[in-house]
């Protein structure tokens, strides 16, 4: 006897979803970050095309587009009423460095030497005989704002309490220098220095105990600190989570060359972040419309707003934590802006952290 036609219809549907069910899920593509900006020569590079044209907010990611003018925001300067800490200071030979004993000479076994200058920031609410949170700051960046910002956003529970460390380069910049060396290489042994030498001594001259817990820990820097403050955190997601960068130095500083990274740190938005495992990384940037050789092509791997914004799309592209600061009219490392954004940057890294 023949069916109806609609329940031949019914039967035959069924069919197909039990087989579609039963059959493997398709692999989704790579994700990739998006070209969002031109790169020709002279050409002027855009925003993000998404970036909202409003105040970042704490519980906000994405990107942002920030216009002047631009004031100073009042948790960065210092206040009366509120509890004061204390600062250490500790001088780093180069003798005394496994990692980093200096610039080689031309004759095997010289280098050139250094001494680097590392002052460490203590909150009064540090309690010296438990493990701390702590922020590492690069080349000594926000020695004078930094401690205004804890002072007046720990006790407004807005930050938990944390050691702020602020460690200066071993000197000179860019492609042969010690601060390019340590600051520019797409390599693990930048954190891996302040881990075994840095970090001890910190707890040594300041009396404190350092947490060892990655979510309670965070980098920051600007400029080629910036591109290290997320090197660390990259090769290294079991020390720290959480990032700063100002006018990060996302472009091809590295030297000296490394056949693995051929493109230095522009090979983070070019090819590593979105060939590698997500990782427990959540970042905070920053950079200006004007920033470093903003009109120059793609192919010299060196026009810093474009990097940026690279790096943006391809955080996003890959599902991180981040948030995107594009601040108009502002050039490289503009202390105007990091007075403005560092209270709300801070704010931001930090969301989520709960004491372990």
């Amino acid at each position: 006897m023949t069916k109806h036609p609609v329940i031949l219809r019914s039967i035959l549907t069924a069919a197909v979803l039990s087989a579609a069910a039963a059959a493997p899920a398709p692999t989704p593509p790579a994700a990739t970050a998006p070209d969002i900006s031109t790169a020709a020569p002279g050409s002027v590079i855009l925003p993000p095309a998404d970036a909202l044209k409003e105040s970042p907010a704490p519980d906000k990611n994405g990107n942002f587009h920030l216009v002047p003018p631009y004031n100073p925001a009042p948790e960065d300067m210092a206040k009366d009423g509120v509890p004061t800490g204390h600062n250490f200071r500790f001088t780093m030979d180069s003798a005394d460095s496994k990692f980093y004993p200096g610039i080689a000479k031309n004759r095997p076994g010289e280098t050139v030497p250094y001494r680097r200058q590392v002052t460490v920031y203590v909150p009064a609410q540090i309690d010296g005989t438990k493990p701390s949170p702590f922020i590492i700051c690069q080349d000594a960046m926000q020695m004078g704002n930094l401690p205004h910002v804890l002072n007046n956003l720990i006790p407004a529970k807005r930050l938990p309490a944390m050691v702020a460390i602020f460690i200066s380069n071993g000197g000179g910049d860019a492609q042969g220098s010690e601060r390019g060396l340590e600051y520019d290489t797409v390599s693990g042994k930048y954190a891996e220095f302040v881990e075994a030498e840095v970090l001890p001594r910190v707890e040594q001259e300041a009396n404190v105990k350092l947490t060892k817990d990655p979510d309670a820990r965070c980098t920051m820097g600007q400029s080629s600190g910036a591109a290290a403050a997320f090197t660390m955190a990259w090769f290294h997601p079991e020390l720290y989570h959480r990032v700063i960068s100002y006018s990060g130095t996302f472009v091809n500083q590295q030297s000296p060359e490394n056949p693995q990274s051929p493109h230095g740190a522009w090979e983070y938005h070019e090819h590593l972040i979105q060939q590698a495992d997500k990782k427990p990384i959540r970042i905070w940037m920053e950079v200006g419309s004007k920033d470093l050789r903003s009109t120059e092509a793609e192919e010299t791997f060196h026009n810093w707003p474009l990097a940026n914004n690279r790096m943006a799309a391809a955080l996003k592209a890959r599902g991180y934590d981040y948030q995107y600061i594009w601040a108009e009219g502002v050039g490289h490392v503009d202390g105007r802006m990091e007075a403005q954004t560092l209270p709300e940057a801070m704010e931001w890294v930090w969301r989520g952290y709960t004491a372990k």
